[in-house]
């Protein structure tokens, strides 16, 4: 009994909770979609990625990490930033492509498929090779959240400026087949999971934290396209610096 309890503590569960909120979000998008809400349906994905972040914290933080909230939050993920991505972006742009929209939608099944296979590769291959740790801040390839912020990235480029150029069915297509392929590569791309600031410069990161969500709450696509330009950037440097440490290693 009290093993049970303790397999039923509030710390195991909070994880797959945020988890499912995630999840849930990742749906909730799909609706909108189909209601044509698109502002409301982009934000939809951004929460997922904020649940995405907070459950694996979550889970490290309350020593809960386990093989099922694993698995959950991968299936999570192939919903919230791989299906829900798609069908968005097919609604708002790539239904237009070619006869009926089939074009498109092929487009989306390939960026969904990529996504699939994104997940699954992490799943099965060891932490070391695959994912990061502490001693290997990096993953390889793109992780499906920030491909997912790629994929509709066009739509935040048109909520903020208004132009007509970016609801172009050419302009979605590119960004799904340059996200698809960096989530099926080899790449190193680092990861923000274990990139823990020392003691002395954590007031400075809350700061930081804090001047960005007021930026979000004030401009929110601004602040989302900067972000994903930043990230889109520090790709080249993670390459460099990964290639570099391997490079020691190997002289070691």
């Amino acid at each position: 009994m009290a093993e049970r309890l303790e397999e039923l503590s509030v710390g195991r569960v909070v994880p797959s909770v945020l988890t499912l909120m995630g999840l849930c979000s990742g749906i909730t998008a799909i609706k909108l979609a189909i209601d044509a809400q698109w502002q409301a349906a982009v934000l939809a994905i951004i929460f997922a990625m904020i649940f995405d972040m907070l459950d694996g914290r979550a889970a490290r933080f309350l020593g809960a990490d386990t093989r099922f909230g694993a698995q959950l939050d991968s299936l999570a993920d192939l919903v919230s930033f791989g299906v829900a991505p798609a069908v968005l972006i097919y609604m708002w742009s790539l239904s237009r492509m070619g006869t009926a929209g089939w074009p498109g939608w092929i487009a989306a099944l390939i960026f969904c498929t990529c996504s699939a296979i994104r997940l699954a590769r992490f799943n099965v291959q060891s932490v070391r090779d695959e994912g990061s740790s502490e001693h290997n801040p990096y993953f390889t390839g793109l992780p499906t959240p920030a491909a997912a912020a790629l994929v509709v990235l066009p739509m935040m480029l048109s909520f903020q400026f208004g132009k007509a150029l970016f609801n172009e069915p050419l302009v979605s297509g590119a960004m799904i087949a340059i996200s698809a392929s960096l989530m099926v590569s080899r790449l190193p791309t680092p990861s923000i999971k274990y990139m823990t600031p020392g003691r002395n410069h954590r007031f400075v990161v809350w700061g930081v934290v804090g001047l960005v969500a007021a930026s979000l709450i004030t401009w929110p696509w601004a602040t989302m396209i900067v972000g994903m330009a930043i990230y889109l950037s520090t790709i080249p440097v993670g390459i460099v610096m990964h290639r570099r440490e391997q490079a020691r290693e190997r002289a070691v």
